[in-house]
């Protein structure tokens, strides 16, 4: 907490200041970063449960809860303050959490273990990509497309956990397909991205791109 700092603002009874902490950019221990922890800690038990029940409502409970802290987390780093700690925590967790729960719906024998493959090449190959511009000084920025892929990729797990859907494979197949489909559409931007990023930045000299919010 060494890294917050209060500041005043307007709210409330007028002429009263707010206090509002936030947190500078090398901060750890934020509110933020906590849930973020507690998303990846919960991945373990989100597996246990699919392996053990399967499509059950409690997974899908799991799922759901697991799935929202994603978003909380987010909100509440833009109001507290981003932090490069969570820059690396929060994609990291999106990916434990997403990748840990397709391969247990695979050992399971819910889903091809082919499209699970798919998306898992594209979300790692896209994290050493990431790594690697970003060692170069070159940031990407989140499209509004790959928010579109994460959601669809949570939807597609939710559809194999729910217990009236558990016999459906071809709505099972289908949504996974579609979820494949935009994780690899949204690689080839992120690639392009990066690309014409990393020259832009060489004829600057500098890299003057907004850090990427972890979104990709």
């Amino acid at each position: 907490m060494s890294e917050a700092s209060v500041s005043s603002g307007t709210g409330g009874t007028p002429g009263t200041p707010t206090r509002v902490t936030t947190f500078g950019p090398s901060a750890l221990m934020t509110p933020a970063n906590a849930i973020t922890v507690l998303r990846l800690l919960g991945t373990p038990l989100l597996i246990a449960l699919v392996l053990v029940w399967g499509p059950n409502w409690g997974t899908f409970l799991l799922w759901g809860a697991l799935s929202l802290t994603d978003g909380i987390d987010g909100w509440v780093a833009r109001r507290m303050g981003t932090t490069r700690s969570g820059a690396f925590l929060d994609p990291l967790a999106d990916k434990v959490v997403v990748l840990g729960a397709l391969v247990a719906l695979v050992a399971k024998g819910i889903v091809w273990w082919v499209p699970v493959a798919i998306i898992a090449t594209r979300e790692i190959g896209m994290s050493v990509y990431r790594s690697i511009v970003g060692r170069h000084g070159v940031s990407i920025p989140a499209r509004t497309t790959a928010k579109v892929k994460t959601v669809l990729q949570d939807l597609a797990i939710a559809l194999c956990l729910v217990p009236p859907l558990a016999d459906h494979r071809l709505v099972l197949a289908t949504g996974i397909w579609v979820a494949t489909a935009m994780t690899v559409f949204t690689g080839g931007q992120y690639f392009l991205d990066g690309r014409r990023a990393a020259r832009a930045a060489g004829d600057r000299g500098v890299a003057t791109i907004p850090p990427d919010p972890g979104g990709g």
